[in-house]
């Protein structure tokens, strides 16, 4: 699969974890957004996002840019994320 990522997501919020594979042509934004979509159904909506919700680096604390492309950032299979 070379236009996905595989990726451990933290989410602090619900104090969980998941491995999930992200799509490397889209806007993490719009990665975000399928993100705490997922993440509400998952839950039976005890998880609801915000607007200011952001991804960041597990390792170096790095908060991505919304309107930044999957594929330029720094993001690769075995990346650790924090959704907050």
């Amino acid at each position: 699969m070379t236009d996905k990522v595989l990726v451990e997501l933290i989410v602090p919020d619900i104090e969980e974890r998941y491995t999930l594979f992200l799509p490397i042509s889209k806007r993490i934004g719009d990665i975000i957004n399928l993100i705490m979509k997922s993440i509400t159904d998952l839950t039976n909506g005890a998880y609801i996002g915000s607007p200011s919700v952001a991804l960041y680096s597990a390792d170096t604390g790095e908060k991505y840019p919304a309107n930044a492309l999957l594929y330029s950032t720094t993001i690769r299979n075995g990346t650790a994320l924090i959704l907050l």
